[in-house]
């Protein structure tokens, strides 16, 4: 897990709280004021934390390097020879990165990058690539292949530009294109709450959403945009046309090479950091924002900041970009005396302050709906708040260390000052005695995230890039801190769902009345719809991340009560208290384990001498399962339900991995046994059983037998329906996965029946601009023609 420190700077943390004095452990647990635990902790800090830190930051280099530039232009060009020009692209855009400012090796990786951008038809990338080559020391005799690429793509570019002036009504639109990474603006974007809902206030609940009128099904209520988000590394993304063939040799490309550092914008050819090899734009207006922000204190602490984790690293984001100024206002005593956080509410009001003023203006997109979310200091184990605040205080030595303070923090001059970058002979000189408020209000922030991070999730394709039929799962890409978004109180079966965007396009569906918040590039941004009509007067609540559909009452709760200090009550586990004899789970292994026991009303299990379905019951012997016809009274232990399914479960992963080798056959042959297996124990609505049908469609689609495929599809749809609804976003993507078995084996009126089920599905919670439902209405057109 990337959000909290690396596990050698917790240990260190943990055998320096244990090996601390008597007096000053209970000093520390004694404080109340954020203040005066890190000025406190500030004290306990010294030069062998700092030596540690340094110790291990040594294995995350960030550091420009020629050779490393070098492998991965070799990369490159073993992609290339095979044609498969967006891996290349990406293996050279890690050279451009790596490459030292000015070298020969950032040349010949511009030079190439421009030959896969240019057999990719992106002419004007290519033309940036080809000037950046020459700007770098490319070798003069070679010079003479950039010119001739140079000419083609302005011929390229001249006859598209005589295309759109010949038919100006007929813009290239393709939905298509992964590769495309931005869309047009629509106008004025806008951001905040609409008019059908409102903030209300409660003692239990704390400031929360609630419907001032009607919000039917599908409508949009809420666009927000983060104050600040970090890039998670090391979350495999892009697989390339062999499948596993990279990866096995040690070759990762996830979403730190695809995306932008600061709008997370999916780009193939990224602008570099000229200071550090880990840091990429996708333009070079994010590159100088990026900097001027927050990225001229983080290039030198880069290695640092990995250590640390993403949490410390946004929090000291959110810091930088903040001021002194601003977090001096936001900390107003006058202002904060009524804000501290009190016990959390029946149904975990768990992120945002209770303000005097319920209705004051501490949201939106401005600091103070950040600093005035809940900090849970009074929550957080003595342990957890030592690891933050000892993290936090050793970073605010190396960030005094490198240079003066941020211009916007720096009080020996005026606000707003401005200087190309960090002095590292200034030193502590700068610092003064005032600049523990920076420290402070980064601990203030790592602590508020543990409850009110937001993680954004993408939808990803999976399987090999030629796959004949398209499936997407979702991946958290990044960590963020939204603002209004934090205003919504968690529900295990929530009445809204979330859609996450990059680039600068917003869909013109949300009325430009709904806010006055205006930006011409929006970034990042989330947009969030009722899933399900919601009355006047009703609370709009959200998903924390513990689903009712995914894991039993027992273990949401727990999770819940860990990470947000609050007892869930909401309506999925007051109805779950009523069947008492649901709610017992054995073993710890947790998600995995609920879902293959069942969430649902039903176990999902079957009797293995009559087929009844089976029931958890307690007896003598322990807790187990017994047939649900008394005249049978067959019964089976925990553990062996547990061995079954975990037998079922390796022969899945097993022909999952055949599958993504290209061994289609081999896979179908070990799913047809498992199936048999499975058949023994499981019933048509299990979980289990939906993910063996949708693994056997899979592996009849590759082989081409469209039929076979979508009649194992069908079931797989059962099982997803009864597990997460008949409304919900997963049944309408693995429809969407049917309608197209049914359009590549030519069922005209099988897959005509199933579109307008799908297009209402991803309409309700992706709205009607998302790409799905154009690529479907695509289909459907081709299948009316």
């Amino acid at each position: 897990m990337m959000d909290l420190p690396c596990v050698q700077w917790q240990d260190h943390v943990a055998q320096k709280w244990t090996v601390l004095d008597p007096e000053l452990k209970e000093k520390f647990i004694s404080l109340l004021e954020i203040d005066d635990v890190f000025k406190c902790t500030l004290t306990l800090t010294n030069q062998d934390d700092l030596d540690f830190l340094q110790s291990i930051s040594a294995g995350y280099s960030v550091q420009k390097d020629a050779e490393q530039a070098a492998i991965c232009r070799e990369r490159g060009n073993s992609c290339f020879k095979t044609r498969d020009y967006t891996a290349a692209a990406l293996h050279y855009s890690q050279g451009i990165c790596l490459a030292p400012l000015s070298s020969e090796q950032l040349s010949l990786c511009y030079a190439n990058r421009s030959a896969a951008l240019y057999h990719l038809q992106h002419y004007q990338e290519s033309l940036d690539d080809i000037e950046g080559a020459l700007k770098n020391s490319y070798p003069s005799h070679l010079s003479h292949k950039l010119e001739d690429r140079r000419t083609q793509c302005l011929k390229h570019l001249a006859v598209d530009q005589k295309a759109k002036e010949d038919h100006p009504n007929s813009a290239s639109k393709n939905h298509k294109d992964p590769d495309k990474v931005k869309g047009e603006s629509v106008g004025p974007l806008t951001f905040g709450i609409c008019p059908q809902a409102a903030v209300g206030f409660s003692p239990e609940k704390g400031r929360h959403l609630v419907a001032a009128e009607r919000i039917a099904a599908g409508e949009v209520f809420l666009h927000d945009r983060p104050y600040s988000c970090v890039l998670i590394p090391g979350m495999e993304e892009v697989k390339e046309n062999g499948g596993r063939q990279d990866a096995e040799r040690g070759v990762l490309l996830g979403v730190e090479h695809r995306r932008c550092h600061r709008c997370l914008t999916e780009t193939l050819c990224p602008v570099p950091c000229e200071g550090c090899s880990y840091s990429r734009y996708c333009s070079t207006s994010c590159q100088r924002d990026a900097w001027e922000e927050h990225h001229r204190w983080e290039c030198p602490l880069g290695a640092d900041l990995m250590v640390m984790g993403v949490m410390s690293q946004l929090a000291l984001r959110v810091t930088l970009k903040a001021g002194l100024k601003n977090i001096q206002m936001a900390s107003d005593p006058i202002r904060d005396e009524h804000t501290k956080p009190e016990a959390s509410g029946l149904n975990g009001e768990s992120r945002d302050s209770n303000q005097p003023d319920p209705f004051a203006s501490y949201y939106g997109d401005s600091y103070p709906s950040v600093f005035h979310l809940r900090h849970h200091l009074d929550h957080h184990s003595p342990g957890v708040r030592f690891l933050c605040a000892l993290t936090v205080a050793t970073l605010y030595l190396k960030l005094s260390k490198a240079g003066p303070p941020p211009a916007s923090w720096d009080i020996s001059r005026p606000l707003g000052a401005n200087s190309q970058s960090p002095d590292k002979e200034g030193g502590l000189a700068n610092w003064s005695s005032e600049m523990w408020l920076l420290g402070s209000a980064v601990l203030r922030h790592i602590l508020q995230l543990r409850c009110n991070a937001q993680a954004i999730l993408m939808l990803q394709d999976t399987g090999t890039a030629n796959s004949p039929v398209q499936s997407r799962r979702e991946i958290r890409i990044a960590t963020a801190i939204f603002p209004s978004l934090s205003l919504l109180n968690h529900s295990c079966c929530p009445n809204t769902s979330l859609v996450f965007s990059t680039g600068t396009s917003l869909s013109a569906e949300f009325s430009d009345s709904v806010a006055e918040y205006r930006s011409t590039d929006c970034g990042v941004t989330v947009t969030v719809r009722a899933a399900k009509v919601i009355t006047a007067g009703q609370e709009i609540l959200h998903c924390y991340g513990p689903h009712s559909s995914r894991m039993v009452t027992l273990e949401r709760q727990r999770l819940l009560q860990e990470q947000y200090y609050f007892l869930c009550q909401c309506e999925a586990c007051s109805l779950q208290k009523q069947q008492p004899e649901e709610e017992e789970e054995e073993g710890s292994e947790g998600r995995q384990q609920c879902s293959d026991v069942g969430v649902g009303p039903q176990s999902g299990l079957l009797c293995g001498k009559c087929k009844a379905s089976l029931k958890k019951s307690s007896s003598d012997r322990g807790i187990g399962f017994m047939c649900s016809h008394s005249s049978c009274g067959h019964r089976i232990s925990s553990s062996e339900v547990s061995h079954r399914l975990q037998e079922i479960r390796v022969g899945l992963e097993k022909a999952v991995d055949l599958m993504e080798r290209e061994r289609p056959d081999e896979a179908l042959r070990l799913l047809t046994k498992t199936q048999s297996q499975s058949g023994l124990i499981l019933a048509e609505l299990h979980p289990l059983h939906g993910e063996l049908a949708d693994a056997t469609a899979r592996a009849y689609a590759t082989m081409g037998d469209w039929n076979n495929a979508a009649s194992h599809l069908e079931r797989s749809a059962v099982a997803i329906g009864f597990q997460y609804g008949e409304d919900s976003i997963e049944l309408g993507r693995q429809l969407f996965k049917l309608a197209q078995l049914h359009f590549n084996g030519g069922a005209r009126g099988p897959a005509l029946a199933v579109i307008p089920t799908v297009r209402q599905l991803l309409c309700l919670h992706g709205g009607p601009h998302c790409q799905e439902l154009q690529e479907l209405q695509a289909m459907e057109d081709c299948l009316r023609e």
